[in-house]
């Protein structure tokens, strides 16, 4: 059907609620807001869905998320699976209640038991949760840190990562063939509780989780030497980092922990900022207004999932805060951790660094300076999740650390996903032991700089809303793909790698190797100088991102290559567009 066809279905099938019906009368007159809403399926990708909420087949609604469910049910009893149950969470955004029982109800209605967290929890604690309840698989409702408008459906598979190869395949495969709307089973809350098809959980675990991070910490004395006089501040974003990141810090000892009142609640609007990104400078502003006043060692900010980690550190020679980007504070992390690690009890033989391929090479010095194995994976936190599962179940490979540039890292092996409480706790501890050496954490990212090399790292995007905009950020990638460029911003393009088509061509010798990685669309442009140039489609919004990377013999020159092969790459799309 097209687009109005569908839209005529929704607004006179009774199928769909009287308040979904309403709301579709209300855009009657406005033909591309009816072709916007309709002339897709939302898409069911390697991620879930994500997307703008409201009635329509390409919107976030009960329907949409019922029809995600029974093709994950119909995918789950298919390989036999379904005795095992689905843990479900969800965050702090609109309808996020409403769709993870509107999920549980219908997975109750094919005979599979639903865990559901008693109240908003953050992403790590649904991965830990899979594992540590048995189940074979996880559904978290969240969008993440998309504007209020947004939400999503995330699924994890039994190893407590989200869905790779050959499972994600085969639930989209089930939820395409989700076809009619009206043949998606489901049932009523309190009837699924009678039949023990939903059990509600909380405290049974996170009292575990809260263990697990806890067991972490490599340095407990150097917290309790400097907890009087270390000062944290600290913004959930309005999410669900509240009340984990404070426990575990207060768990731990630091007395001094303020958290930014106007941002402390829950609260779907996000009402203090435009957008939740500790990624952005705004999300930081009431944070650094705290900051200044208690005169704090760092500021912290959590996404409303609590995944991802934004810091600023005091630079006790100046007063300034400076923001540190994920591969900053991921480098700090990791650093950390291994080289603590090592000092204790030494490093084994097989362990590794996990980075994805859009992260900083920072991670690839740090990594053969303790003599350790780096391994790159393609970008998203669930391939980081697969190679660790990969090292358990062949035997060999010990995880050390994992991180991706968009602010997320993970220290230990109880999830598979990144986890923003676990950095913040990570992250303080450092700042601790670092404190004991009259170091602060700038001190220790500058000493980082001299030690591996001035590595500076940044991503840019363009934004191509609708229908057209995604048929130009194909057009742009089939661009590129076709037409390699031989340098960038001045810059000697060595060698291209291709994901999709699985090839690294050498530029010089026209030599074609594999990537070795699975097929993404993603093209990767190793440059001269140690600098490199990385461009993919958004796999959560409407956007074409380029990663990049140079290396410089100091902050200010690194800042300068930086600022200029930024431009140079927006000048060769702009040629584009």
């Amino acid at each position: 059907m097209g687009y109005r066809e569908n839209y005529e279905a929704w607004l006179n099938n009774p199928y769909f609620d009287e308040a979904t019906r309403q709301e579709l009368r209300g855009i009657a007159q406005d033909e591309k807001e009816i072709e916007e809403r309709f002339y897709m399926d939302l898409e069911f990708g390697t991620a879930g869905l994500r997307g703008v909420i409201g009635a329509g087949t390409n919107r976030m609604n009960i329907y949409t998320v019922r029809k995600a469910t029974q093709g994950l049910a119909n995918y789950i009893i298919k390989v036999g699976a379904k005795d095992k149950g689905v843990a479900i969470a969800y965050d702090s955004r609109r309808m996020s209640p409403e769709f993870a029982n509107e999920a549980a109800c219908c997975l109750a209605a094919n005979g599979i038991k639903a865990y559901v967290f008693e109240s908003l929890r953050p992403t790590p604690e649904l991965s830990y949760a899979v594992r540590k309840l048995g189940c074979t698989a996880g559904i978290n409702i969240t969008a993440s840190h998309n504007p209020p408008e947004y939400n999503g459906y995330k699924v994890y598979w039994e190893d407590g990562a989200q869905i790779t190869p050959p499972h994600d395949t085969g639930i989209m495969d089930e939820v395409r063939a989700v076809t009619d709307y009206a043949t998606v089973k489901t049932m009523g809350l309190a009837e699924a509780k009678e039949a023990g098809l939903y059990q509600t959980i909380g405290a049974d675990i996170d009292d575990p989780y809260m263990e697990e991070l806890k067991k972490l910490v490599l340095h407990q004395d150097c917290i309790d030497a400097v907890a009087d006089e270390m000062k944290i501040v600290y913004t959930p974003l309005h999410g669900t980092g509240n009340i984990p990141v404070r426990r575990v810090l207060a768990e731990l000892g630091f007395k001094n922990v303020y958290v930014v009142p106007e941002q402390e609640l829950p609260d779907g609007e996000f009402p203090t900022v435009s957008y939740p990104n500790p990624e952005a400078e705004e999300a930081f502003t009431l944070g650094l207004a705290l900051g200044k006043k208690v005169d704090a060692d760092l500021i912290l900010a959590t996404d409303p999932d609590a995944d991802r980690l934004g810091v600023y550190v005091k630079d006790s020679k100046t007063g300034e805060y400076h923001s540190l980007t994920g591969n900053m504070s991921g480098c700090l992390i990791g650093d950390y951790v291994i080289g603590q690690r090592k000092e204790q009890s030494g490093l084994p033989e097989d362990g590794a660094f996990i980075r994805s391929i859009v992260s900083t090479n920072m991670a690839d010095a740090i990594a053969a300076h303790y003599g350790i194995r780096l391994v790159e994976v393609l970008t998203g936190f669930k391939f980081i999740g697969q190679k660790m599962l990969e090292f358990e179940t062949k035997g060999t490979g010990t995880y050390l650390f994992g991180m991706e540039e968009s602010y997320g890292c993970l220290t230990g092996t109880y999830a598979r996903d990144k986890d923003a409480v676990v950095a913040s706790m990570a992250l303080c501890e450092a700042a601790a032991y670092y404190k004991t050496k009259n170091m602060t954490l700038w001190d220790a990212m500058l000493a980082m700089y001299e030690k591996y090399g001035y590595y500076k790292d940044d991503v840019t995007s363009i934004t191509l809303k609708g229908i057209e905009g995604l048929a130009k950020i194909q057009e742009i990638m089939n661009t590129l793909r076709e037409n390699a460029p031989s340098e960038i911003g001045g810059y000697a393009v060595r060698r291209v790698r291709d994901y999709k088509n699985d090839t690294i061509t050498d530029t010089a010798t026209g030599a074609v190797t594999p990537t070795g990685l699975p097929s993404s669309n993603v093209l990767y442009y190793e440059m001269e100088d140690d600098t490199w140039v990385c461009v993919r489609p958004s796999g959560t919004e409407p956007k074409v991102k380029f990663y990049l990377g140079v290396k410089g013999n100091s902050l200010e020159d690194a800042d300068a290559k930086s600022k200029e092969l930024s431009k140079a790459v927006l000048a060769m799309i702009d040629n584009m567009l």
